[in-house]
Formats: C-alpha cells, sequence, structure tokens
C-alpha cells in the first residue's frame, strides 16, 4: 500500500465486539495504523499519544484507528486501563494486514518472524492513501502524522 492507492474496504470487531465496517469513513479522512500487541511498551506509547493528540483531529473531524491481531476483549481493556481514545480493530487472522503491506517477515531480538510491521497510513475522504509509514519506530511518529494530517485539512471544509 503506497501514496495513491486506494485503501481495501474492510470490516473488523472493534473493542466491544461489533462490526467495524470501512463504509463508516466514507468522506472522511482518518489514520489508520497497525501494531504488535495491547500493553507492550512502543505499542502502549504509541496509543498513548495519539490518544493525546484526539482533541487536535477531532477538531477536524480525523478518526484514529489502531488495528492489532489482539481480540476485542484485549482491546477493550487496553482501552480502559490506559485511558485511550483511539478505535481499536481486531484483524485476528490479518487479512486487512496482508493486504496494506502490514504484515510480513522481520527482525525480532536477531531472528526473523512473520509479524506486524508497525506501518500507518493517513486515507482521504475518496478513500485514497495520501500519507504512508512503514517499520514505524514510534519515537516522534505521532507527532509526524498529526502534522501531515493537520497539513492535508488545512483550509479544507472538513
Amino acid at each position: 500500500m503506497e501514496v495513491s492507492d486506494r485503501f481495501p474496504a474492510f470490516r473488523l470487531k472493534d473493542e466491544d465486539g461489533m462490526e467495524f465496517d470501512s463504509s463508516f469513513l466514507e468522506g472522511m479522512r482518518y489514520v489508520i495504523y497497525f501494531y504488535s500487541k495491547d500493553n507492550t511498551p512502543g505499542c502502549t506509547k504509541e496509543a498513548e499519544e495519539f490518544s493525546a493528540m484526539f482533541p487536535k483531529l477531532t477538531m477536524r473531524n480525523i478518526p484514529v484507528i489502531g488495528v492489532s491481531r489482539d481480540s476485542p476483549e484485549s482491546h477493550r481493556r487496553f482501552i480502559d486501563s490506559k485511558g485511550l481514545k483511539v478505535k481499536l480493530l481486531s484483524d485476528p487472522d490479518h487479512s486487512l494486514m496482508e493486504q496494506v503491506g502490514a504484515w510480513g517477515e522481520k527482525k525480532m531480538y536477531g531472528k526473523v518472524v512473520q509479524g506486524t510491521i508497525r506501518s500507518t497510513f493517513i486515507v482521504g475522504r475518496d478513500g485514497i492513501v495520501e500519507a504512508a509509514w512503514r517499520n514505524v519506530k514510534v519515537a516522534g511518529h505521532v507527532e509526524k502524522v498529526v502534522d501531515k494530517a493537520l497539513s492535508l485539512s488545512k483550509n479544507r471544509i472538513v
């Protein structure tokens, strides 16, 4: 998945076990990020930083959605324990992750494994990817994403 590609349609369960259909996002710009696991240090930091930016993004009607293989129940506990403001979706068979290139080989503790490749996308109102980050390092990442999302929506009716 690269800039100017159409982001795939998806249906995944959210933190409440309800089906979340990407058609709910039609006509909206949104941030969707893929992470490895609830309650791990880097993933927690990323979710907390996106949650801290929630007011800035909400003012521009830009939702933030996190996706991992964790269950809806795990997502609910993660949100509740950390006071998160992001929507979390469960992709247990990593089908959406595979479609967008957020699943594959990566090095972990010196070994090559299959898993989630931390990735973030900004998807425009027309469903086209406007920005993409791969192999994300958490430090400073959320600020870059938010700055880009706000610059894309600046001076546009939301």
